[in-house]
């Protein structure tokens, strides 16, 4: 009997092992599944998106053109100096940008009238090839070029634009053009401003007097697009650059050409994340300033202090003006403010919304990182996302805006 119940403990003791190391398994895996579950909820809660289409929409036409002018610049290419002479003065000026003002009125965050949001993400694999910042339209531009051997004169005719994108908040531009014989930047040429018209015609005659031929295939015929502010610095809204010596200038030619992005730092401010939400039985609509990213960097240390400025324009008056806080050195600020502006439904085809990126200084003047204009007869994503805003009553359309000059 007794060496039978050594026999019985003896057979025990592995039993007590095994419910051991089951329960520690248990635990573990246990544990495993919460922080896996708890991952799964941060990443569905930081990283939400949402697929949708938008329809796009054109830009208004406007009038036609006007007599042809000729302007003049001669050249003298003797050895390193070139002299400009007979170049039209424009009776324009760019003024340094106007003062911003400081205060605003902050409104109280919003919070019940979305049921769900619809997300655009220009850039993303999820946005169905949206990609507003990539593909938008900046019109085009027609010119003719040659040259007269005779007279050793370079000859480059502006003949008109179209479909240019509104660069104003009244839903226009005030574009002109400047020419360039690259690589001289100090001698250019100007046509004169056509106001309020995004289909302009110039028809005006510029001569590049006294130029060698050997000399004109060595450079690059530079054009560039600008709206005229009278106000602030110029806005550009595109470029056209064609080497000479690909050119047959023994005749004159003529060239549409499409308008490509100025390679003046325009094209690289940022992008921000924002949501409109119309609300037809309260004649209100929400702006809410997600996040920004990419911004560009204003301050010496490689950085900048971003905050947001919100106008409400109708029919290109201010009404109203808000404003986020100040995010202290940070290009990729998370901002998450809602602002609320009444607007009756009657008064939503003239009203515009600007979006102004700023960065903070206390030394001196605050700097615009770039802007977004929102409304009816604004750039083509813009346009975009108002009408979806328009057809998804109470409902929260975000999408991401590349910043423009």
């Amino acid at each position: 009997m007794h060496i039978n119940q050594e026999a019985s403990n003896t057979k025990g003791a592995p039993t007590r092992d095994v419910i051991l190391v089951s329960t520690v398994l248990t635990l573990s895996l246990s544990i495993t599944i919460i922080m896996c579950g708890l991952c799964q909820w941060c990443q569905r809660k930081l990283g939400k998106r949402y697929k949708n289409s938008l329809e796009t929409a054109g830009t208004p036409d406007s009038t036609r053109g006007i007599r042809s002018e000729k302007k003049t610049l001669k050249l003298q290419t003797g050895g390193k100096t070139t002299s400009a002479s007979g170049v039209p003065g424009q009776g324009q000026s760019e003024d340094p940008d106007r003062k911003t003002d400081q205060h605003a009125s902050v409104s109280d965050l919003v919070n019940s009238l979305t049921s769900e949001m619809l997300m655009l993400s220009p850039g993303s694999d999820e946005d169905d090839g949206h990609d507003t910042s990539g593909r938008e339209n900046l019109g085009r531009i027609q010119f003719s070029v040659g040259y007269n051997f005779q007279e050793s004169t370079l000859t480059v005719k502006i003949l008109k634009a179209q479909e240019l994108p509104a660069k104003d908040f009244s839903g226009t531009s005030d574009p002109f053009v400047k020419i360039y014989l690259l690589p001289d930047k100090k001698h250019k040429l100007e046509t004169k401003v056509k106001r309020k018209n995004l289909n302009p015609h110039w028809n005006e005659t510029f001569l590049f007097e006294g130029f060698p031929y050997e000399k004109v295939v060595q450079r690059v015929l530079y054009l560039q697009v600008l709206d005229y502010d009278r106000f602030s610095r110029n806005d550009p809204i595109g470029e056209v650059s064609i080497p000479l010596n690909k050119t047959d200038l023994t005749q004159m030619q003529t060239f549409w050409k499409e308008l490509k992005p100025c390679s003046d730092g325009s094209g690289s401010r940022g992008e921000l994340l924002l949501s409109l939400c119309y609300n037809p039985s309260t004649n209100a609509i929400i702006v809410n300033i997600i996040k920004a990213r990419n911004l560009k960097a204003m301050d010496i240390g490689g950085t900048s202090d971003p905050y947001v400025k919100v106008w409400l324009m109708y029919k290109d008056k201010r009404v109203e003006k808000k404003k986020t806080v100040v995010m202290k050195r940070c290009l990729n600020p998370i901002f998450n403010e809602s602002f609320i502006f009444d607007i009756p439904t009657e008064k939503l085809r003239e009203t515009t919304i600007i979006i102004t990126v700023m960065d903070k200084d206390k030394l001196s003047r605050n700097d615009v990182i770039g802007k977004i204009y929102l409304s009816w007869k604004s750039g083509p994503g813009e346009v975009k996302h108002w009408k979806d805003m328009i057809s998804h009553p109470r409902t929260a359309v975000a999408q991401w805006h590349q910043l423009k000059a």
